[in-house]
């Protein structure tokens, strides 16, 4: 049995990518955000979810792209595809519908509630960074059954204790406002450092997994507030040769999102 390349050779985005992709095992339909989600999905129809439904936010549903998209609009996206349909029927039928097992997606900020920043770094009025900012984001971790996130940095920056901004309301953060939400919010979050888990409204993120030789006192001291740790801490299986092999050669073969 294989258990795992030499993680010397493997990059943090094969390693986010190889991780994160195993997540989605069991899963039906992902709404798909652009970047690590996207090669995370892309590697879990190649090995532990087959017959996943990969929807888009340009209205693409049943994606399956030659290679890789660049962008949400890449045409390469449309080819192939069982669908596409307009904005309106793909937020009201769709994501309003309830029809999404999982919201995929990224961020630059997430706190302890798993409510994202994907706005500015910095005050609002004079922000050191100014980024893209929510896209459908906020519909997906409003309307998913639960929000898987990936991060490319695991340190207090990225994951402190209070949002610079808040783009992406968690389900915990609506409530409070008098908003009740379909979904869970976001359930998993993959890092670099680990794998932080929740099971639901009215649950912090806690450390439920590290990757091999990285311990619980690094973790929590890049993490931005004081990180509850599970009774059962597990080990993250390090990418597979198979799982790299797929990642290299078929999935983004000309390093897209690979790093």
């Amino acid at each position: 049995m294989n258990t795992g390349a030499n993680t010397a050779a493997v990059t943090s985005s094969e390693l986010l990518a190889a991780v994160a992709s195993r997540e989605l095992a069991g899963k039906n339909t992902v709404f798909a955000g652009i970047g690590l989600p996207t090669l995370a999905v892309s590697l879990a129809q190649l090995t532990v979810a087959p017959d996943v439904e990969i929807v888009y936010e340009s209205g693409v549903c049943g994606a399956h792209p030659s290679h890789l998209p660049e962008t949400i609009a890449d045409s390469v996206l449309i080819t192939g595809s069982e669908a596409v349909l307009s904005m309106p029927a793909l937020f009201g039928y769709v994501l309003q519908g309830g029809r999404i097992d999982v919201g995929f997606l990224g961020a630059a900020q997430i706190d302890r509630w798993g409510n994202l920043n994907s706005s500015v770094i910095g005050d609002w009025h004079a922000p050191k960074v100014r980024l893209p900012g929510s896209g459908g984001a906020m519909e997906v971790m409003a309307n998913s059954r639960e929000v898987f996130v990936v991060m490319r940095r695991h340190d207090p920056r990225s994951l402190p204790a209070e949002l610079d901004f808040c783009t992406s309301p968690g389900p915990d953060r609506a409530l409070r406002d008098g908003i009740r939400p379909r979904g869970a919010g976001v359930t998993r979050v993959i890092t670099d450092l680990g794998i932080l888990a929740r099971d639901g409204v009215g649950e912090e993120l806690r450390l439920v997994a590290t990757h091999p030789g990285v311990t619980v006192e690094q973790v929590r001291a890049a993490t931005g507030w004081d990180l509850a740790v599970a009774d059962e801490l597990a080990t993250v299986e390090p990418p597979t040769e198979a799982e790299l092999r797929l990642l290299r050669a078929e999935v983004d073969p000309e390093r897209v999102y690979l790093r």
